[in-house]
């Protein structure tokens, strides 16, 4: 049985504090001075920042790979199992997440706990496709979500300032990315890769549209990514090039289908499993951009076993939580030549003696990816509006 203690927890900060009231002199007399001497008196409500904490019961937190115990308030809040059951969240639609049962082949439509609302958690959602969560039935299907479990893994990327969870509890994501119509987006896939990799996440890059080019054009690509030890899948859901491929990647765990809108997840999906029905519309021929069809991630059981989750299309997608420092770390052509840089602290765009240049320039490194680097460096975002 798990043991239970009381803790302080700090909310979301975001209300502003009580302005003070106007005209206090209106009422002030030279000769009042019953306010000199005046007696003190218990302030019932907290001042400034203190009115947003709030003291919470929760389980004793559980540890984690490392052996350190995990810091999650909303992993770890104390929820009565009597009133309560396990599911997972198959959809969210604004307010409403959409749960699905374990104990029963029912969903529900559930609210989210305000102190989970509240809690000071550094993200736009406090709940993501594919979380394993507690939930509270009520009338009928309706219900309310009580607990978050803490996640194994995360899709994320930033979206106006704040994390943006995708999906979590995935075990491998397909990078899909269209030959043409719109067209291949290397630094997108490269970020692709970078969120995969910080999120516990296996990236699997798959070209789709292969009907629409020749596909020896494209074999540096292949190549390219092949010889980085990443899988790549050329595909296409009209000749149905690569499809039997993708249903033995599917057939275990949960796999993330995600990239830039237009570039066929939908088709692909519908071609692996038909009877899915999944929307699909064709790419804009005024601007040759993808059109949202997938417009909330979905987490879908397969025929064939394990689950996907359909995310929506992407115009934009920028890195959570990783600062330029950290971006080397994740390309791994450039590890066995960091440590033979003069400087310790080698950023690789400007330093003489810089061992990533040098091998960039005997071609040992690509240098769409050196660019790709760059602008993750300076923190320049990828706009698939181009």
């Amino acid at each position: 049985m798990s043991k239970k203690k009381k803790v302080r927890v700090e909310f979301r900060k975001n209300r502003q504090k009580r302005t003070r009231a106007n005209d206090l002199t209106r009422s002030f007399r030279q000769d009042d001075v019953a306010g000199v001497d005046a007696a003190s008196s218990e302030r019932v409500r907290a001042k400034g920042d203190l009115s947003r904490h709030r003291t919470i019961i929760q389980e004793e937190p559980a540890e984690d790979a490392t052996g350190s115990p995990q810091d999650d308030p909303s992993g770890t809040l104390a929820v009565d199992v009597a009133t309560c059951q396990p599911g997972r969240v198959i959809r969210v639609h604004g307010l409403v997440s959409v749960v699905a049962a374990e104990n029963e082949p029912k969903e529900y439509r559930c609210g989210v706990r305000r102190i989970l609302k509240t809690l000071a958690i550094d993200g736009r959602n406090i709940v993501a496709v594919g979380d394993r969560v507690w939930f509270r039935p009520s009338v009928g299907d309706e219900g309310q979500i009580e607990k978050v479990e803490s996640r194994r893994s995360t899709l994320t990327r930033g979206y106006r300032r704040r994390e943006h969870v995708i999906a979590s509890n995935v075990d491998q994501i397909l990078i899909v990315s269209a030959l043409q119509e719109p067209g291949l987006k290397l630094p997108l896939i490269d970020r692709y890769i970078i969120a995969a990799e910080k999120g516990n996440i296996r990236p699997i890059i798959v070209l789709n549209k292969a009907d629409l080019v020749e596909i020896g054009l494209y074999q540096w690509v292949i190549g390219l990514y092949t010889q980085l030890g990443y899988e790549v899948v050329v595909t296409s859901a009209a000749d149905g090039r690569g499809i039997a491929r993708l249903q033995r990647l599917l057939s275990e765990g949960v796999t993330a289908f995600s990239g830039q809108s237009g570039v066929g997840k939908s088709s692909l999906l519908n071609a692996m499993q038909p009877g899915l029905n999944l929307r699909v519309r064709e790419v804009s021929g005024w601007t040759t951009k993808g059109k949202h069809t997938t417009t909330a991630a979905e987490l879908i059981r397969l025929q064939n076993g394990g689950f996907v989750v359909d995310t929506p299309g992407l115009r934009q997608f920028e890195l959570w939580d990783i600062e330029p420092a950290e971006v080397e770390a994740y390309f791994v052509e450039f590890r066995p030549f960091i440590p033979k840089c003069k400087f310790p602290d080698c950023s690789h765009t400007h330093e003489s003696e810089c061992a990533v240049k040098d091998a960039l320039f005997r071609g040992m490194i690509d240098q769409g990816r050196f660019e790709s680097y760059l602008k993750l460096y300076a923190q320049q975002p990828v706009e698939l509006d181009e």
